[in-house]
């Protein structure tokens, strides 16, 4: 019960931070470069995805130019693959 109630208020907590990030309340850029650890297994592509102006082309492009898995998770990336992907938004 313990897990079950644990991945539950990981969802609630990272839904909202979806919204947050939508809303523009939250920068991706921070997220990226500190990640809270309810978003260490989730997905960046989905990530990308809440992101205002972003669709699943742009994120996918996104990806592909910093040769980024679209399944690879926030805790997953390299310091080089966060360097580039950090460095895409600050243009």
């Amino acid at each position: 019960m313990e897990a079950l109630r644990r991945a539950n208020d990981i969802r609630v907590r990272r839904a909202q931070l979806k919204k947050d990030l939508k809303a523009g309340d939250v920068s991706i850029e921070s997220i990226l470069l500190a990640p809270p650890e309810y978003v260490e297994t989730a997905k960046v592509f989905d990530m990308l995805m809440s992101v205002p102006k972003f669709g699943r082309v742009k994120a996918t492009r996104l990806l592909n130019q910093c040769r980024i898995s679209q399944s690879k998770t926030v805790g997953g990336l390299s310091e080089r693959q966060r360097a580039e992907l950090i460095g895409l938004f600050d243009r």
